[in-house]
């Protein structure tokens, strides 16, 4: 389960910054996952709160935007939206997708007191 360590990882960078603010403590956490990105939102967000324990940002409220993958279909010349990486163009039916976005897992924001 790589959600332990993308949680890890995250809480880490959380804590970095919390002490660069001289803050107390995170508050809010805004995270953008996208649809193409192969993490579970699910177990992420329990993943989190294990590794927020004890720390900076225990009990910070965690927002998860969830933007949907974009490819590029070189076929058609479309710009289209798709759910994962082996659906075909939505368009045309052809399956030369270059994927465009929708594949991130971003810290976007952070709230700190």
């Amino acid at each position: 389960m790589h959600e332990v360590a993308l949680a890890t990882a995250l809480i880490d960078l959380v804590n970095q910054e919390v002490a660069a603010a001289r803050a107390r403590r995170a508050t809010r956490l805004v995270l953008e996952i996208g649809a193409l990105s192969h993490v579970d939102v699910h177990a992420l967000r329990f993943a989190v709160d294990a590794a927020a324990r004890g720390g900076p940002a225990e009990g910070a409220a965690l927002e998860v935007l969830e933007p949907p993958g974009k490819a590029y279909c070189l076929d058609c010349e479309a710009s289209v939206t798709i759910a994962a990486r082996a659906e075909l163009c939505p368009s045309c039916g052809g399956a030369k997708l270059l994927v465009q976005g929708g594949d991130e897992m971003r810290l976007k924001e952070m709230e700190v007191v």
